[in-house]
């Protein structure tokens, strides 16, 4: 019964991003001598962690269907700077900005999806140069409307309730945003026919294609939510800190990239959770602030995360490798 129990739990691609969690804050308590009510009762790694996690779960549903998107770089303060430009510098109503902050989200990612559908151009290579472009841009549009690279919004008090206000002075309103996104990207992807078309394309898209499963379309949505949601975490940081810089942005790449491999998906396709991502980024979060929470000099910080989040990967290569490898030993039976 043991050995089933544990072989389930190794076949969940979650598994591995769960023990590294637990692995990453029992490293800080016991050689980081972190007192373990701070670190879980801290808001800035669970602030980190939602703006993050918001970004990830989306680049982990293109991931596991066998895509990637980099753009997010430059659409988080492509985002922030729209929605300054239009209702702060322009004064046209908050909602006018909104619209125009998630459209612009929803059309470079139609861009990404209708480039990467109709041409032989691999996304990362497509996405790379939409990164470029949206740079230029941004900096651009902002120089020529504004001429400034930093512009100031004052939001209405409504919006910042919705979108950038602080829970008990310290946590952002955000955090509910990236929780309600997990949980409705988890019934979707594991719970309706979306999320079995999803891993069937990361296994092969072509066997998918001739089963009757709309890649093409597919494909499209998929980026349109990476770049809307990149987006809208732009929007929510500018409307949180009253302004917006064309600077910033590019860390989420490698950030939610990193995340999603630590929660369990592969770069190749076909394999992940969206318990795994949540936990990725969880995982990814600690790691990254936890070690101001340390008595270790933070010279060594980058070189701790570089380490920690490395065992992590493979630690959940290990999990994987013993899941494809397990099988349970059957009962002998002896004849009277």
């Amino acid at each position: 019964m043991y050995e089933v129990f544990a072989g389930t739990l190794l076949k969940r691609p979650e598994a591995g991003a769960v023990l590294s969690l637990v692995a990453v804050i029992l490293f800080f308590v016991i050689f980081g001598g972190v007192d373990l009510a701070n670190l879980l009762g801290a808001a800035s790694w669970v602030n980190f962690a939602a703006n993050l996690g918001i970004v990830a779960i989306p680049v982990g549903l293109l991931m596991i269907a066998g895509e990637l998107d980099i753009s997010i770089g430059a659409m988080i303060p492509a985002g922030s700077m729209t929605i300054s430009i239009v209702s702060g510098y322009y004064e046209l109503p908050i909602v006018v900005g909104i619209l125009c902050t998630l459209g612009l989200g929803v059309l470079v990612g139609l861009i990404n999806g209708l480039l990467t559908v109709r041409t032989s151009v691999p996304s990362l290579i497509i996405t790379l140069a939409t990164l470029v472009a949206m740079q230029g841009l941004v900096l651009s549009a902002s120089v020529l409307l504004t001429g400034k690279a930093s512009v100031p919004l004052a939001a209405p008090e409504w919006t910042k309730a919705i979108f950038g206000q602080l829970i008990g002075g310290s946590f952002q309103i955000i955090i509910f945003w990236w929780l309600a996104v997990a949980v409705l990207a988890w019934v979707v992807v594991h719970h309706t026919r979306y999320g079995n078309w999803l891993f069937a394309m990361g296994g092969d898209k072509e066997s998918a294609r001739n089963a009757g499963i709309p890649t093409t379309k597919m494909t499209i949505w998929l980026f349109v939510l990476s770049a809307t949601a990149a987006t809208f975490v732009g929007m929510c940081g500018a409307i949180l800190f009253n302004s917006a810089q064309v600077s910033g942005g590019m860390n989420y790449i490698f950030n939610a990239i990193v995340s999603v491999v630590v929660g369990g998906v592969l770069l190749t396709g076909g394999f992940g959770s969206i318990i795994g991502i949540f936990f990725g980024t969880l995982t990814f979060a600690v790691v990254n602030q936890g070690i101001y929470f340390t008595d270790i000099d933070r010279n060594w910080s980058s070189l701790i995360i570089g380490v920690m989040l490395l065992l992590a990967v493979l630690m959940n290569n290990s999990f994987r490798s013993m899941a494809l490898n397990y099988a349970p030993r059957k009962k002998s039976t002896s004849k009277a």
